[in-house]
């Protein structure tokens, strides 16, 4: 099966066709995609902001309303250079996509990969890859794209998965709305080091070190009412970025 994060007559997860091969290697640097500290963990790289988003299960989507700022955490997938996000269309951004004009928001996506402990406390830290996105949401209306969209989002965590279920019905889908973001103003924030000792507290009688995260996938539980074998798909099943 292809890749569910490329569209139909796209290349591939390297983005926009008609660019050079070397600008199409990183997003454009702007103001906003660009931290105020630390700025040598930011990256603006293609391959490394893909890799985040494609190995994070959820996002944080960021808007303002009359009544101030709202973050809310939801599912997502990537195709190519848009994030779609998915929600009910009776939900706040989701129809405020919908308006002429779009939604103005900032999609945010945090993956922890260590905890960092120091001889001191101020020096405590977490080792992590972050992606974060500007833009200006639009609902996804075409029908073609709906469908694209919705199997990416089953996709993007059981690869094959969209093609070995029911679709969704005319009454289930009338009642789900799906959002898009270009990406185009959107930054990756890393850091994957060691614990960092003050010079004076190397002597210190603690423990310092990293403490690795990762997520843990078990077995496939059947529902009682499931009498299929195990499909393929999910055997010795290991999610993208998941270590061998």
């Amino acid at each position: 099966m292809s890749d569910p994060r490329t569209a139909p007559g796209e290349s591939g997860v390297s983005g926009v066709s008609g660019v050079s091969g070397e600008e199409n290697a990183r997003y454009a640097r702007t103001a906003r995609t660009t931290p105020t500290r630390y700025k040598d963990r930011a990256s603006w790289e293609r391959a490394e902001i893909h890799a985040v988003l494609d190995t994070a299960w959820v996002c944080h989507l960021g808007f303002v309303t009359a009544g101030g700022p709202v973050v809310l955490p939801t599912i997502f997938a990537r195709v190519d250079d848009r994030l779609y996000l998915h929600g009910s269309t009776g939900s706040r951004p989701l129809r405020a996509a919908g308006e002429p004009g779009g939604l103005p928001v900032c999609v945010t996506v945090t993956q922890v990969d260590g905890l960092v402990l120091t001889k001191s406390a101020f020096n405590h830290s977490v080792n992590f890859r972050s992606v974060v996105a500007h833009g200006i949401a639009e609902q996804v209306t075409d029908p073609e794209e709906l469908a694209l969209a919705l199997d990416a989002l089953v996709d993007h965590a059981i690869p094959g998965r969209s093609q070995d279920c029911r679709p969704g019905n005319p009454k289930e889908l009338a009642k789900t709305a799906v959002i898009r973001l270009v990406l185009d103003e959107v930054s990756a924030k890393s850091r994957a080091d060691d614990a960092q000792d003050d010079p004076e507290d190397q002597d210190l009688p603690y423990w310092s070190g990293v403490v690795p995260v990762g997520a843990v996938y078990g077995a496939p539980v059947p529902h009682p009412g499931t009498e299929r074998e195990l499909p393929a798909y999910l055997r010795d099943f290991q999610p993208a970025g998941a270590p061998c």
